[in-house]
């Protein structure tokens, strides 16, 4: 009977405690059963160097005897190195991340808070986190750090690389880096050759939600006391984007969030209601505004209602008494919606689970993607960069995306001389590459059968862990969470 193995793969790299990160760092210990490496030195693109940093990573199954058996997959941009978490159904034997077959990792890219190298890391020159003084780290810099990690693992090629939005940026680069003796094979989901100029956009949006927090100072805010309001801001923004207009208006429409959905949100249910017209106005002007302070103008005296958290003030728009000059009923139309309470929900979840400046950091790493930055070997002509990848190559992408869109996928194909073009026809937006999981794990166990038959065809060898494997509604890392009920 083959024996069924239950331990991650160890690294000969200096093995670093978790508890020693949770002092500075509160999101660290979310992830579970991840282990901690200290790589010694990296010299990053900008030319800072960095010296004893750590990079978190997970793993599933087993290294084979050649060490070539290695499929690593990417994480989106707020994603961890859990794959269980956001692509747990492509996870275990026989699915597209084979457990029997392939020894499957995930490495968390520098910048997130859960757990490699990131602005919450203590700057050992002046014995403070690094906060808002981290040094940039790129998409090409991740994949350095990630390659000293795999080779302390014993690994010495990787089967295939698999990653969708960041992730798939992720797997660009790894592949033009450190080329087709190495990558033999590259998934690229929902992602692009370089950071459009819409995205971009959308990245400066979202970080001035948090600039304009009054509790930002400039990226110094104390530990427990971040601009919550900002991040959480940013956070409903960065959702827009993820969905398409269709989606949106499939799931939500102009309906009305049940009591329960209202709680999730964090509205408040409180039975004490305005009582004067210009206090209802003001509510229903406010609703939302999440640190708000009662203010009246017939009153010099303000009390301040913030709390420090993301609390809606209650809506005046259900049981209301007052009524008009003439004696009528005041009744105003309908201001609260379900979507609006979704939004709300996501952000409170979010600011719960993140850090701003490191939000801030992962944005600014999106935005300098660019593969054919600084390669002079091809005249730092994306054409050309491309054209250079010459494994094998997946590219899928969804119709409806509106943020990494299908023209973008079509451009990879064209000019990777061995790629194939898959189309996800969904209406979900950007988020179907973290939704569609039946078609995605058929369109990349057709793919690996085909270009890594060696190992596909190979006899399973049992690898035993807990997870669940169902589709996960609440999914804490990653980007898409079920909201067909909200």
């Amino acid at each position: 009977m083959p024996s069924v193995a239950r331990n991650s793969q160890k690294s000969s790299l200096k093995s670093v405690d978790i508890s020693s990160l949770e002092a500075t760092n509160a999101y660290v210990s979310l992830v579970k059963d991840q282990e901690i490496v200290e790589v010694p030195e990296l010299e990053l693109e900008s030319g800072a160097v960095i010296q004893n940093f750590p990079i978190a990573y997970k793993t599933w199954g087993r290294l084979n005897e050649r060490g070539d058996n290695v499929l690593v997959v990417c994480h989106a941009l707020t994603g961890s190195a859990d794959v269980a978490d956001w692509w747990g159904p492509l996870l275990g034997p026989d699915l597209a991340f084979d457990t029997s077959r392939f020894l499957v990792i995930c490495l968390n890219s520098m910048g997130s808070p859960y757990g490699s190298f990131s602005p919450l890391n203590v700057d050992p020159d002046c014995g403070q986190v690094y906060g808002p003084e981290f040094p940039l780290c790129t998409v090409r810099d991740d994949v350095r750090a990630h390659k000293i990690v795999l080779d302390s693992l014993g690994v010495t090629s990787v089967a295939c690389v698999v990653g969708g939005s960041m992730g798939g940026m992720v797997a660009l680069e790894w592949s033009v880096t450190f080329g087709r003796d190495y990558v033999r094979n590259m998934v690229a989901l929902a992602t692009s050759a370089r950071h459009s100029a819409w995205c971009i956009s959308w990245s400066e949006a979202q970080r001035q939600s948090i600039y304009s927090d009054p509790n930002y100072l400039d990226g110094y805010y104390p530990k427990g006391k971040q601009p919550v309001v900002g991040l959480s801001a940013a956070r409903m923004s960065a959702l827009l984007t993820y969905r398409s207009r269709n989606s949106f208006e499939t799931k939500f429409a102009r309906r009305s969030p049940s009591l329960l959905h209202q709680q999730k949100s964090h509205k408040s249910l409180d039975s004490n209601k305005p009582a004067k017209l210009h206090e209802h106005s003001l509510a229903i002007h406010n609703d939302g505004h999440s640190h708000s302070k009662k203010h009246d103008r017939r009153n010099s005296e303000s009390s301040d209602s913030s709390s420090g958290s993301v609390k809606s003030m209650s809506s005046a728009t259900s049981s209301l008494s007052i009524t008009s000059k003439q004696g009528k009923a005041i009744k105003p139309a309908q201001t609260y919606f379900s979507a609006q309470s979704y939004l709300r929900y996501q952000g409170k979840k979010f600011i719960d689970r993140f850090d701003a400046n490191c939000y801030i950091s992962i944005t600014r790493k999106l935005d300098t993607h660019d593969l054919s930055r600084d390669r002079d070997e091809y005249n730092e002509d994306l054409d050309e960069t491309l054209e250079s990848i010459q494994q094998p190559s997946l590219i899928i992408g969804i119709k409806s995306d509106g943020l990494f869109t299908y023209s973008e996928q079509e451009y990879l194909a064209a000019h990777i001389p061995n790629a194939e073009l898959k189309k996800i026809d969904s209406p979900e937006g950007h988020d179907a590459f973290l939704l569609e999981f039946k078609l995605i794990n058929e369109y990349i166990i057709d793919f690996l059968k085909k270009n890594a038959k060696e190992i596909t065809q190979s006899p399973p060898r049992l690898w035993q862990d807990n997870t669940n494997r169902e589709i996960m509604k609440n999914s804490l890392f990653g980007e898409a969470e079920e909201v067909t009920n909200w």
